[in-house]
């Protein structure tokens, strides 16, 4: 404990935070007044450290080294100029709308000036893909945005992304520069000493236009008339999504007023996150109040994008991936690649083979599908967590996942859709008659102690199920030691009769092993009653799969 405290002590004299200071303060009398329980909480902000990796810094807000601040993110900036090596590289940086965020964008750029580097602030709070774009578009070295994106109001976050001339350009980071760069953070000494800069660039509204104008430019001619209801979960998504839609000619949605505008607080919602029960009820009961055609929603920091169809409910992001990948092959031409993740649907690959394009299976997360494709052009990649990153005939104006430009997409194949007199749901069907009735769906098993994941991983190892519900298992993939040229991941995959399969992994930021299921049924004409069979048969797959997960 009495380094415990020494710690502590020795943050609150370098922090430059009176409200943290203040906190910190008051938590020390606690402890010296030994109250249990402000004794286990000074144990967890001082007896952990959040880790700098390929997603960057992401926690609660607080004093401490476990929690999200402005000592963590001067060491951070700190860590991440001196890994850029040199001065005078140029580093853009970007945040959102939450609590802190502004301060720690400003602390970014302060170090950063301060270490000889030239900064660029994004004009006020803006979307995640804003960022990315202008890392790419200004030709900068390194990107920083701060958001903890979906997470709930009192966390934090802090993102990198990497730079340069080449396709990598405004891709986040990956390893090894992600444990680069931690062990340059752990080289910073006290915030204190650190030179601080304050002649670094605020960007004018420029670069949002170009912004504007490149994802607008990604929609080609077409039918307009959809109506939309639209949230932006409180998020700084709002205004952008609907000056693009101006943009690119489609009417103004009708929006969510109570989640339109920025609120750090997310009042209105449990959980700021699209796919989270009751995130979407307003936006739903919109829908269906005002017939729309489609709801859209973008997460906070408007890099994910879901969708509803008034009276249906959500889509998932499997549907979604596999409506929009369709609409962008139509829509573009020559070699062309196409990537998801592995625990996606198996059906962007039957499309693929279908249409002779390059497809691509990669882990998970849009560090590793920003890279797919290797020297084709990538017109698109998606993951089922509602990321969609989409390209055209000319250069992709963002290499990360766009929830902006993916509902301008998404939009215009609904627009064209009801020029016919159809709807999103008949496309979904018509791909299931092209492509086989792919459905999925997802489980996550929260666990006190971590330990418990190795152990469920490691029995499913040695004596993996025989069969999911239906159907047998017809062999196991195992990513443990890296698989069809993959980096080694903790992830195992039961491939089921019939195309269909059961991946298995622990979440990369929670306590939690994640199951996804899906099963692949051959249809004809009557799609409605193939569903409701695979719907039951796709209910059975996951009651086993829970059984198995959970040793039963």
């Amino acid at each position: 404990m009495t380094d415990t405290l020494d710690g502590a002590r020795a943050w609150l004299a370098q922090d430059p935070d009176p409200v943290t200071r203040a906190e910190l303060s008051a938590l020390l009398v606690r402890v010296e007044a030994e109250e249990p329980e402000a004794v286990s909480e000074l144990d967890d902000r001082f007896g952990h450290r959040l880790e700098f990796g390929t997603a960057g810094l992401r926690g609660a807000l607080g004093a401490g080294p476990n929690r999200m601040n402005r000592v963590v993110v001067m060491r951070a900036a700190a860590g991440l100029g001196a890994w850029l090596g040199g001065a005078g590289r140029h580093v853009v940086v970007g945040h959102d709308a939450r609590y802190r965020s502004d301060d720690f964008a400003a602390d970014t750029a302060a170090v950063l000036t301060g270490a000889g580097h030239r900064v660029s602030v994004l004009p006020g709070a803006l979307p995640t893909p804003v960022l990315a774009f202008a890392v790419r578009e200004l030709g900068a070295d390194a990107g920083v945005m701060v958001t903890a994106s979906h997470n709930p109001p009192q966390d934090n976050g802090y993102k990198g992304y990497v730079g340069g001339a080449g396709e990598d350009a405004g891709t986040q980071i990956v390893a090894p520069a992600d444990t680069e760069i931690s062990a340059a953070i752990d080289r910073v000494g006290p915030v204190g000493e650190l030179p601080l800069g304050t002649d670094w660039t605020r960007l004018g509204p420029e670069v949002l236009e170009r912004y504007l104008a490149a994802v607008a430019a990604l929609v080609p001619e077409g039918p307009r008339e959809v109506s939309a209801t639209y949230t932006a979960m409180h998020g700084v998504g709002g205004r952008v999504l609907t000056a693009a839609l101006e943009r690119a000619g489609f009417p103004r949605p009708t929006v969510v007023a109570e989640q339109f505008d920025p609120d750090p607080d997310f009042p209105t919602v449990a959980f700021p996150n699209p796919e989270e029960p009751g995130a979407m009820d307003l936006a739903l009961r919109a829908g269906e109040a005002n017939g729309a055609d489609v709801v859209v929603a973008n997460d906070p920091d408007a890099d994910r994008l879901a969708v509803a169809v008034p009276g249906h409910g959500m889509l998932t992001g499997d549907e979604v991936g596999g409506l929009i990948a369709e609409y962008v092959l139509d829509h573009t031409s020559g070699e062309r690649a196409v990537a998801t993740s592995i625990v996606s649907s198996t059906l962007l690959g039957r499309i693929a083979r279908a249409r002779g394009v390059h497809f691509d299976e990669t882990l998970t997360g849009f560090k590793w599908l920003a890279r797919a494709g290797g020297e084709r052009r990538r017109v698109f990649s998606y993951e089922e967590a509602l990321g969609y990153c989409v390209g055209g005939d000319g250069a992709r104006p963002v290499a990360d996942k766009d929830g902006i430009s993916a509902a301008l997409v998404l939009l215009s194949l609904a627009a064209g859709a009801r020029q016919d007199g159809r709807t999103l749901l008949d496309l979904l069907d018509d791909q299931a008659r092209r492509h086989g009735l792919h459905l999925t769906d997802q489980l996550s098993v929260r666990v006190a102690d971590l330990s418990l994941l190795t152990g469920t991983m490691r029995r499913l190892r040695s004596d993996p199920p025989e069969a999911f519900g239906p159907f047998a298992v017809e062999g196991v993939d195992d990513f443990a030691a890296g698989h069809s040229e993959l980096p080694p991941t903790d992830a195992l995959r039961f491939r089921l009769e019939g195309g269909g399969r059961v991946t298995l992994r622990p979440s990369g930021t929670e306590p939690k092993l994640k199951a996804y299921a899906e099963i692949v049924l051959e249809t004809a004409d009557d799609v409605g009653s193939t569903r409701v069979r695979g719907a039951r048969m796709l209910a059975e797959v996951m009651a086993s799969v829970s059984a198995a997960v959970r040793g039963q």
